[in-house]
């Protein structure tokens, strides 16, 4: 093990300490609507804390670093894709949401076209993100790696488990109020790498940027270059990142959960909104600390271990940091993957249960129009179905997934525009039906898989090409089949 004990003793404290905080929202559970939605009695802050740590994986806390340490800065040119695709998000979607009863993102698409889109949208997005979140908590297994000298098969076994329980207790009001703090503590300990970098690098952040400019384009962020291949340039970072945003926040359950946890409307628009100013200066944040990293390289014989920049930032903190802090930020970084994988699980149950299940466990998300015995049912169904993803995410993330960071960024990126693609078809082209939109979605992922094999497309591009071919597919097939009715 190659930190001390009382590093070990930290992070121990963290993990037991924020697993008991979550099992205490067990308490108060009385329908799905308590287990899935947190009764919607969270306010808007936290639940922008939530979002920005779903947002915020294990993978954005070793890769984004790593990509400016051997890169610029120019994954920045994504973020502002976020930022304007939170905007169009709160005029388009937020309000379609809040016109009905919803508990998932699905069941707006069973209103507008049929249960037949829903529960392919539903199969969709739980292919998806059981395949990204394995990615994600895989991540977790090189910190381990780099902190104790072992394998990272009980660092997924430990994480996903403790995940597992406090999630399968308390539902999604423990998601939420456990993002919150794990929040607060990741950016703590990015904080403090900040801080302790600077420290370390003779003549602070003037050598940063002196070396840095040196180096070339290290501090560079835009690239107007447009290029159909290169993933990182204004047009594909503004275009692809505001596609991509508006899919994983406006289409994936994982974070459309978290919007409509909110009291109202109003809320989940200030949440959404809030997270992204957040968001924003988290990833200028992991990039500079990047650019420190190499800098601070520079000066010593610090290395990335076995060439692996992922594991630069996790190096550093197990190396450099003194007593004390080592513990904390490895405890930040448990904290992310806990994080995600908490909302993924809560995320995956609930669309297996209302997209998926009997239209009993619908009538039981509010406990109304149900005897509580079958109202228990439910609760109980839920909990199980937390459980069994539990388990086929600790598998998943057993799978060697290469550079982690692009890696579940490409995953979500071939199946989001199928996604996006169908819930625009819902709201922007009124002559659409369930045959049109089906297919559409299917002829929309199978472009994407084509692309990502067949062809050099940037992955950043993914959701945009998708999108319009979704779109195109579903409303010429839509049109095809009103002509053969009307013939």
């Amino acid at each position: 093990m190659r930190i001390r004990p009382i590093d070990f003793g930290i992070i121990v404290f963290y993990l037991v300490g924020v697993t008991l905080f979550g099992i205490y929202f067990r308490r108060g559970q009385n329908s799905l609507r308590d287990y899935f939605l947190g009764g919607r009695t969270a306010p808007w802050w936290a639940i922008a804390c939530s979002i920005v740590a779903t947002e915020t994986s294990t993978l954005t806390i070793i890769g984004t670093p790593a990509i400016a340490y051997t890169g610029n800065l120019g994954f920045l040119q994504l973020v502002f894709g976020y930022l304007i695709a939170r905007v169009i998000l709160c005029v388009v979607l937020i309000p379609q949401y809040f016109r009905g009863e919803f508990y998932t993102a699905y069941q707006l698409l069973e209103k507008r076209f049929g249960a037949r889109l829903k529960r392919s949208a539903a199969v969709v997005f739980l292919a998806t993100r059981a395949l990204a979140e394995g990615v994600r908590i895989s991540a977790i297994g090189k910190v381990v790696s780099v902190a104790f000298g072992t394998g990272t098969y009980w660092s997924i076994v430990i994480v996903t488990g403790l995940t597992l329980l406090y999630t399968f207790e308390g539902g999604m009001r423990a998601v939420i109020w456990t993002d919150v703090v794990q929040l607060i503590l990741y950016i703590a300990g990015a904080m403090t790498a900040f801080f302790l970098l600077l420290h370390k690098i003779p003549g602070g952040w003037t050598e940063v940027t002196q070396i840095a400019a040196a180096s070339g384009a290290k501090l560079r962020v835009f690239d107007f270059a447009f290029s159909l291949t290169q993933s990182y340039t204004f047009w594909s970072g503004v275009i692809g990142g505001t596609f991509l945003t508006m899919a994983s926040h406006g289409t994936d359950q994982t974070m459309v959960q978290r919007l409509l946890s909110a009291r109202n409307e109003r809320d989940s628009k200030k949440a959404l909104l809030a997270s992204g100013a957040v968001v924003f200066a988290q990833f200028a944040l992991f990039l500079v600390l990047g650019v420190m990293l190499f800098v601070f390289a520079q000066h010593t014989a610090f290395a990335p271990p076995l060439g692996d920049a992922d594991r630069i930032y996790p190096e550093f903190i197990v190396v450099e940091m003194p007593v004390g802090l080592v513990g904390l930020a490895l405890a930040s970084i448990f904290a992310v993957a806990m994080s995600n994988a908490s909302g993924s699980l809560n995320s995956l149950a609930s669309s297996s249960i209302i997209d998926l299940g009997k239209a009993s466990s619908l009538r039981a998300a509010d406990g109304a129009g149900i005897d509580q015995a079958a109202t228990k049912l439910s609760l109980a169904r839920s909990r199980r179905m937390t459980l069994a993803w539990g388990l086929v995410l600790g598998l998943l993330a057993l799978a060697p997934w290469g550079h982690v960071l692009e890696a579940g960024l490409t995953i979500a990126s071939i199946t989001y525009g199928g996604l996006l693609g169908v819930f625009l078809l819902a709201v922007w082209n009124r002559e659409a039906n369930e045959t049109g939109a089906i297919a559409g979605l299917f002829v929309g992922i199978a472009a994407m898989v084509a692309a990502r094999f067949l062809t050099p497309l940037a992955f950043t591009w993914y959701v945009l090409a998708g999108t319009i071919v979704t779109f195109a597919a579903g409303s010429l097939v839509s049109f095809a089949v009103r002509r053969s009715h009307t013939s």
